[in-house]
């Protein structure tokens, strides 16, 4: 059986619990991807881990969007990154 772990919701809704090894796969791209890129709106961290997971032939089995939208809030609630803005478009910075 796989592991999992519970993700938080920077604003203490109620998260899910997804597979660790996609969280952790997950985690280290967005990380990298804003690391490089700076300041990144949604869909260009979107677009951005999209193009790393085919750069590094990285498989990832389930919907992209929908884990990634999941991670990245729970890397905001666990202040990883952050709201650069609150504006449209929101974008996101590491901390």
């Amino acid at each position: 059986m796989d592991q999992k772990i519970q993700l938080i919701h920077p604003a203490g809704k109620k998260a899910v619990s997804i597979d660790k090894r996609k969280y952790d796969v997950l985690k280290k791209a967005i990380i990298n991807c804003l690391k490089k890129k700076g300041e990144l709106t949604n869909s260009e961290l979107l677009q951005s881990v999209t193009e790393d997971f085919k750069n590094g032939k990285t498989k990832f089995e389930g919907s992209l969007a929908w884990h990634l939208e999941w991670v990245k809030l729970d890397l905001e609630a666990r202040k990883e990154i952050k709201r650069a803005s609150d504006k449209s478009p929101v974008k996101y910075v590491i901390i």
